[in-house]
């Protein structure tokens, strides 16, 4: 591991060598292949389906996991997988989910999706990517996925076989007898064959691979991004992209000794590549809670007391996670904790500032892409950390802040000046990003440098801050939302002309949606009636709004479309009023300004005494900026 404190570090790091030069493993199986020989013996990976400290868990060496891959890889050729065949898996959080994601990139090409979704949704996604086997859970009791997989399975007719995992077997006690008895049918209406994964995977030899690995880097994993609406994008990660990502885990941030807390979902890329494939580069431990990570039963409760029974060195969280947490007391010895890593949404400093009273631990903000097989930057854990800002690029990472001229062509920014955030790094699979041609049209700057629709700029220190979306996506705790679901969806009302839908301020989420409509004229209608209206024809459950006004008027652009930074500046204003009025402040919002630099920032008026740490207090909960005037 080295030292990263600075960009001079980060320069060093890449002056040894070309990026290309560099002697790593080139496949998925060499690279897990190259820790188990290194650190067999060590654990690899634990997983324990309740949250209670000291519960049943599950631990691998990198010597079992690595057999365990490798009997799981062997597996999905069985089954007629190929080099350029998928692999799906739609599972929460378990031992055979990380199983799968790595055998299914060493035989294929592995495609997590999020078993939230609903059965159309996942549906899509399995045709888009000619899905081959599935892997999911068994009926289980409060949980309707394994029905939700069997119908997206009926609509999905690449599909020929579907591995069930049985969570039964992570459970002891009186609940290991109860669960058959109680366990929800599953009538299956599909012509998929539907296998046991472990009574398969036990099948199969665990010291070799049937079939050869061939060293030539390819794609090995299909990453949705959204899949919000039926017709989901697809990005494609290379072997050598994943592989990247674990490489600069390993050489800035992690040793074998360190062991790693991840509630967060194997179907996402911060899990994935960031956490696992760094694990599997520098030989460290990572612990998986619950099926549901943060969303599981008791999880934040028992955190902290989870961190001091798993000596944990490292936590890995997101903005509504630490809110929820920071509501909790540090009931636990965590002063084996020596950093935290905040992804996803942009972290509010008045969390920054919270966490670190509360553990003396500094949390490390960082910025990914799923388009970029995830890592793009990150404050130096051992330097100096911007609070807003998500850090300095990694090495052989190039970010550019490019804005197009009023003649078309493209020009890169001045220090702080705001532009499109694009980036060409080795995780970055140019011309190639999504799996449809189509979607791949003017998504790259120059033919390299991929657009990830984020504003943004880069400080004199060369540090990345991010100051707004050109995509206009509304992301709840980390979940992207196409406003464009919400204003279809709401357009369907017969008294509705137009519709602007963007993400509201909240101190826990980040965003939520929010709805502004305009009404045809000498229509009435009703808010209430509105969001019940919402809730019947929205189908993606995040996106439904949190609020809803109507307007006489939406503002618009010259040529008919909704202006959102009016409705922006409008929700900020009522979110912040609300705020300071409920904690019985004498402050309002005067204005809301576009500041070059920070974005849109509320601009706080008081009419009576107030402290600034009064101010901060309330205001600070929140992403966007604010500042108080005379």
């Amino acid at each position: 591991m080295g030292t990263f404190a600075s960009r001079a570090d980060l320069k060093a790091i890449e002056a040894e060598s070309r990026w290309e030069d560099r002697d790593l493993p080139r496949t998925m199986y060499q690279f897990l292949t190259s820790t188990k020989e290194a650190h067999g013996a060590r654990p690899a990976l634990s997983y324990q389906l309740l949250s209670t400290p000291g519960s049943k868990s599950e631990t691998l060496t990198w010597a079992e996991l690595h057999g365990r891959v490798t009997q799981a890889a062997n597996l999905f050729r069985s089954l007629g997988v190929g080099e350029k065949d998928v692999v799906a898996y739609v599972m929460p959080n378990a031992v055979e989910t990380a199983v799968t994601l790595l055998g299914g990139a060493v035989a294929g090409i592995v495609n997590p999706i999020n078993p939230l979704l609903e059965a159309e949704q996942i549906s899509a996604i399995l045709r888009e990517t000619k899905a081959k086997v599935v892997v999911t859970v068994r009926a289980f009791p409060k949980t309707d996925l394994a029905q939700k997989v069997a119908e997206a399975v009926k609509h999905a007719p690449s599909v020929k076989t579907v591995l069930e995992v049985d969570l039964l077997r992570y459970l002891g006690g009186a609940k290991r007898f109860i669960v058959p008895l109680i366990r929800p049918k599953n009538p299956i209406s599909h012509t998929a064959n539907v296998k046991s994964f472990n009574g398969e995977c036990r099948k199969q030899p665990a010291d070799r691979l049937t079939f050869k690995d061939d060293p030539a880097d390819r794609i090995a994993a299909y990453f949705h991004t959204g899949g919000t609406t039926g017709m989901p994008k697809v990005a494609q990660h290379k072997a050598s992209g994943m592989i990247y990502n674990g490489w600069l885990g390993a050489r800035l941030l992690f040793r074998p000794s360190d062991t790693v807390i991840c509630p967060l979902p194997l179907f996402h890329v911060f899990a994935a590549y960031p956490i696992l494939m760094s694990m599997i580069a520098s030989g460290g431990h990572v612990v998986f809670p619950t099926p549901q990570g943060y969303r599981g039963e008791g999880v934040f409760d028992n955190f902290w007391k989870l961190v001091e029974h798993w000596k944990v060195t490292y936590m890995v969280t997101v903005p509504t996670a630490l809110s929820a947490l920071m509501q909790r007391p540090v009931n636990a010895d965590v002063s084996t904790l020596r950093g935290a890593f905040s992804g996803s949404a942009p972290l509010p400093v008045e969390l920054f500032t919270r966490f670190e009273k509360a553990t003396g631990v500094q949390i490390v903000e960082g910025y990914g892409l799923t388009e970029c097989t995830c890592l793009v930057s990150i404050n130096p854990p051992e330097g100096n950390k911007k609070i807003g800002s998500v850090g300095l690029p990694f090495p052989y990472c190039d970010v550019k802040i490019l804005k197009t001229d009023p003649g078309g062509a493209l020009r890169e920014c001045a220090v702080d000046e705001v532009g499109e955030i694009c980036v060409l790094n080795p995780g970055v699979f140019v011309g190639n990003t999504y799996t449809e041609a189509d979607k791949n049209r003017d998504l790259f700057a120059g033919d390299k440098y991929l657009r990830t629709g984020d504003l943004g700029r880069l400080d004199g220190d060369g540090y990345l801050f991010i100051t707004g979306r050109a995509k206009d996506l509304i992301i709840r705790g980390g979940h992207n939302i196409d406003p464009a679901i919400i204003e279809e969806a709401m357009m369907g009302h017969d008294k509705v002309a137009f519709v602007g839908a963007i993400g509201q301020p909240d101190a826990h989420a980040g965003e939520l949606p929010c709805a502004f409509v305009e009404l045809i004229k000498g229509a009435d209608v009703t808010v209430t009636e509105l969001m019940d209206y919402a809730s019947k024809h929205i189908h993606e459950k995040a996106a439904i709004p949190k609020h809803i006004e109507i307007l006489t008027d939406l503002p618009k652009t010259a040529v008919g479309k909704v202006f959102k930074p009016d409705l922006r500046r409008s929700a900020i204003t009522r979110v912040y009023d609300e705020a300071l009025a409920g904690a019985k402040l004498p402050a309002h919002v005067v204005e809301v300004v576009e500041d070059k630099k920070r974005g849109l920032v509320a601009r706080i008026a008081t009419t009576g005494p107030v402290e600034d740490a009064a101010l901060a207090g309330v205001l600070g909960q929140f992403p966007p900026a604010w500042e108080r005037i005379a």
